[in-house]
């Protein structure tokens, strides 16, 4: 098989494949957190769409748990990293060290140096340490002393936070929120998967058990098929709008980002493929706007007295603009 014709195989659009590898992952990881359908498939979806995942929510409800089933279920290198007030940026980027014999400096990798980077409690980290993977996420890459080092494909950053109103966490920096794709927040269990959880979780961490179906390669080939997935002229139109439309809400004193409407771009692309399509809907945005945009917007003071959400405000901005009927 020629070059050209290797390329071209590496990106064909197998929807197929698609489902049948986000079925075995969605299974996997159920058999850890009971009850998380509609989270489990947004961070698949994420993982698909070479973004990054942001898990929200107070301490106890499997923030955790989604994160490393997520990352065990894949056969790739994974690391985590425990953010803590002390961590410094040299401890997820890496340092440089003088080594003796060779009397030459060598690069020692730190913890973002893998395909799925764990980050626990990332709020807990002061702003300068949250920075350090500001590169990483957007790039692909870490630059010290001069010389880029490139992460390895996939690359991806499943970070945890507590809501900012817990003791002892710094506001992500708005740059930092704007590189995450997507924010899930986990939520209470159903009476009925607490009482499971109760069952499974009792004796021993299914976790122990959770064996990986599939491979680096294999979603990072995924990956740049899903970019054939058709997005009519209409829709994409749809999409700026509702973006735009954040901008002028009287509501935000943030709106959506121009990097905002790529990442909805490519994860409406994922969710089409997920529900046996290569073609975009304007549901498939419809259904993305709260996760995809709300973690980036700032609402104003009167707002937040108010007791709005951005994913409200999100959804208001939306119904605004008309939606396309066709191409």
């Amino acid at each position: 098989m020629s070059v050209e014709a290797q390329r071209a195989s590496t990106t064909e659009l197998d929807v197929d494949q698609v489902r049948q590898t986000v079925g075995a992952m969605r299974t996997a990881i159920s058999r850890v957190i009971e009850g998380k359908s509609e989270q489990i498939d947004l961070a698949i979806m994420v993982l698909l769409a070479s973004g990054h995942l942001l898990i929200e929510d107070v301490p106890g409800v499997g923030k955790t748990m989604l994160a490393k089933a997520l990352a065990k279920s894949i056969d790739c290198t994974v690391r985590r990293i425990q953010f803590t007030p002390d961590l410094l940026p040299s401890d997820i980027t890496g340092v440089s060290v003088y080594n003796q014999e060779s009397r030459e400096f060598e690069f020692k990798p730190g913890g973002v140096f893998a395909n799925i980077v764990v980050g626990d409690e990332i709020n807990r980290a002061s702003p300068k340490t949250q920075s350090a993977l500001l590169e990483a996420m957007e790039e692909r890459q870490v630059s010290v002393d001069g010389t880029t080092h490139r992460l390895p494909p996939p690359f991806m950053v499943v970070a945890t936070q507590n809501p900012i109103e817990m003791e002892g966490t710094y506001p992500l920096p708005e740059a930092q929120r704007d590189r995450f794709m997507a924010r899930i927040q986990m939520g209470y269990p159903t009476r009925n998967a607490e009482i499971e959880m109760l069952d499974t979780h009792g004796a021993a961490s299914p976790l122990t058990t959770l064996r990986p179906v599939t491979d680096g390669a294999t979603l990072t080939r995924l990956a740049s098929g899903l970019g054939r997935v058709h997005v009519s002229s209409a829709v994409k139109g749809y999409i700026v709008d509702v973006v735009d439309a954040t901008r002028s809400n009287t509501d935000l004193r943030l709106g959506a980002s121009p990097r905002a409407g790529l990442h909805l771009l490519r994860a409406v692309r994922v969710r089409a493929a997920m529900h046996g399509r290569d073609y975009v809907t304007p549901d498939d945005v419809q259904a993305l706007l709260g996760p995809v945009l709300g973690h980036r917007l700032l609402l104003t003071s009167q707002a937040r007295l108010a007791g709005r959400k951005p994913a409200d405000v999100v959804l208001a901005a939306a119904g605004t603009v008309p939606v396309p009927r066709g191409d």
